[in-house]
């Protein structure tokens, strides 16, 4: 809500006339199909779930109109999901901003204006860490965590995968907290880090 007012009450100094301010991801969507605005500024965490619901909604936004300009501000990099905005649309008019590196309120407000005409923005903290994805996730795993990952795209518990490899049990937990540490997978309540690791083994 703070950070919402806030860029009201900026963007409204700077000449800018803000038609809705919303609070969650499906009012977002509400809002630009009543007001069709110019460019939709959205927090990448959003009510209820504050994952990634505004990033979402973004992209739904512009899966139905294609060359609708968004700027999103975010805390931190959504890797999967900032490449798919970055391809939505035509291509043109989206921004991805890191929260804590804009440094200046004008830089900010250039930065508004320039995906509005249709450029592109994205903070080059972003940039690095999509062309890290790009590479292939699985070249950090070793041959054994590799082929433990293979077992656990096949449905395998840890028990029947100790007994495929003739390994203990607690060694391929350990395996397999290496594959998720390595695979960028941190703890999170909403996510089951065993299956997007199956879902990054089966992509690469």
């Amino acid at each position: 809500m703070l950070l919402r007012d806030g860029l009201t009450g900026l963007l409204g100094r700077f000449g800018h006339e803000v038609v809705a301010a919303v609070g969650d991801a499906e009012a977002l969507v509400a809002a630009e199909a009543e007001h069709a605005p110019d460019i939709v500024v959205t927090d990448v965490r959003m009510p209820p779930g504050f994952q990634d619901e505004g990033l979402h909604a973004a992209i739904r936004l512009r899966t139905r109109r294609p060359a609708l300009p968004v700027l999103v501000l975010s805390q931190y990099v959504q890797r999967t999901y900032a490449a798919d905005l970055l391809d939505s649309g035509d291509g043109s008019g989206v921004g991805y901003l890191l929260k804590d590196r804009v440094g200046q309120v004008e830089e900010f407000v250039d930065a508004l204006h320039e995906v509005a005409d249709g450029g592109t923005v994205v903070d080059p903290e972003v940039v690095r860490q999509l062309l890290r994805r790009r590479r292939d996730p699985l070249e950090r795993l070793t041959p054994r965590e590799r082929e433990v990952l293979a077992q656990v795209a096949q449905g395998r518990s840890n028990g029947a995968i100790a007994r495929e490899l003739v390994v203990s049990e607690a060694a391929v937990g350990k395996h397999i907290g290496n594959i998720l540490a390595k695979l960028d997978l941190p703890p999170a309540d909403e996510t089951h880090r065993r299956v997007l690791a199956v879902l990054t083994y089966l992509r690469a």
